[in-house]
């Protein structure tokens, strides 16, 4: 039987505004039926971002409350909120949130149950857990970044997907549901110390196995997933546009041989490494005899792992991404009036999840949730005047 809550209905978190790995992890709970208050600054900042409020989908499904946490009277009033939470979710510095006077062990202390996420880049601990990093210097410190881009040429940025997303978001909401099924049992929160240097190691740690194996040479661009195999690579198409091929495994890369028309010999040479560049020069010319979609069309229904490289614009097009409601557009308008947003991930059998929405003006709530939190009207009325709340 459906239900008509998501799996986290009841989940109160507290997210202070941050960007990249904090604000995915908050949408990821949120999308599940959590119910999330974003901290915002009093002036928003963009925090680095170039974007507007409703163009951020990262920040759908929260409510917005504007504090100054500098100043005494905003964070009194951020632990009165925090009273009646289950999740913080922070992305400072190490030592900063102890700065502004919400060390986790005065929160803990006040709330016991509280779970607190601490976003990082290299840890609360550490020779460099004060050090100012992004993406991409956390990827260079666990050896992904030195594995992806040509053999001869510069590490190329996985935009900031792998460290700020995979090895950041995903480990933070993965850290705390952690905790939170632990405090079923013991009726206590904890610290969870998400740093994306660990997430990204745990990540890349099949690499690490098949180094030791001697299955992975150092050699950038030569290896069987950092496109070293020619079965394993992109090709353009007569058009100009890019294909994805993947056929790993033998009896795939039988069905890509089959189906662009190759030698069948070359089915008993797969991994002959001696053989890939003469491999790879025949898939490129034989790619540039036809058009990427028609391609596409003709080895649809086979296993031969060949996929369209598609653009942002494109991605949701797809009858695939169609079929499966995998997008939303959202905001009033068209073209850049509208931004398409990624459905709730994963799909639960029972649960609901929340459909994709836009992103609150920061402060639209706050006089809500300071009310919810306890406070008496006149309370709110002086934190307004004076400047502490927006």
């Amino acid at each position: 039987m459906t239900t008509t809550h998501g799996a986290l209905h009841g989940l109160r978190v507290i997210e202070l505004a941050a960007i990249g790995p904090v604000p995915m992890a908050g949408m990821l709970l949120a999308d599940h039926g959590a119910e999330v208050t974003r901290i915002d600054r009093l002036v928003p900042s963009g925090l680095g971002l170039n974007m507007a409020h409703e163009h951020d989908v990262h920040a759908r499904h929260r409510r917005s409350l504007a504090l100054d946490l500098k100043a005494t009277e905003g964070r009194d009033a951020l632990l009165h909120v925090l009273d009646n939470a289950d999740v913080l979710l922070e992305g400072f510095r190490p030592g900063v949130l102890e700065r502004l006077g919400l060390a986790p062990e005065a929160l803990l202390a006040r709330n016991p149950r509280l779970v607190v996420g601490r976003m990082t880049g290299y840890g609360q601990t550490g020779p460099l857990a004060q050090a100012a990093g992004h993406d991409l210097n956390y990827l260079a410190l666990t050896g992904v970044l030195d594995a992806i881009g040509p053999a001869q040429g510069a590490p190329l940025p996985p935009l900031n997907l792998v460290a700020d997303y995979g090895g950041g978001a995903m480990f933070l909401a993965f850290g705390v549901m952690a905790a939170l099924f632990e405090r079923q049992r013991s009726g206590l929160g904890q610290v969870v110390d998400a740093a994306m240097v660990d997430g990204v190691a745990a990540m890349a740690g099949i690499f690490q196995g098949l180094r030791a194996a001697g299955e992975w040479q150092a050699q950038r661009g030569s290896n069987l997933l950092d496109g070293g195999a020619p079965f394993y690579a992109c090709y353009a198409a007569a058009d100009g546009h890019w294909l994805a091929v993947a056929a790993l495994e033998p009896k795939f890369f039988a069905a890509l041989v089959k189906g662009v028309g190759l030698d069948p010999v070359w089915t008993q040479q797969q991994h002959d490494r001696q053989r890939w560049p003469a491999l790879r020069a025949e898939l490129t010319v034989m790619f540039q005899t036809r058009s990427r979609d028609d391609w596409c069309d003709l080895l649809a229904g086979t296993d031969a792992c060949v996929s369209p490289v598609l653009s942002f614009a494109q991605a949701p097009l797809h009858a695939h991404a169609q079929a499966r409601a995998a997008y939303t557009s959202v905001g009033e308008g068209v073209g850049a009036g509208q931004v398409a947003q990624p459905a709730a991930a994963p799909r639960l059998g029972r649960s609901a999840q929340r459909l994709p929405g836009p992103a609150p003006r920061p402060g639209s709530h706050t006089v809500a949730i300071l009310q919810e939190a306890g406070l008496s009207a006149s309370e709110i009325e002086s934190l307004l005047a004076a400047g502490v709340a927006r």
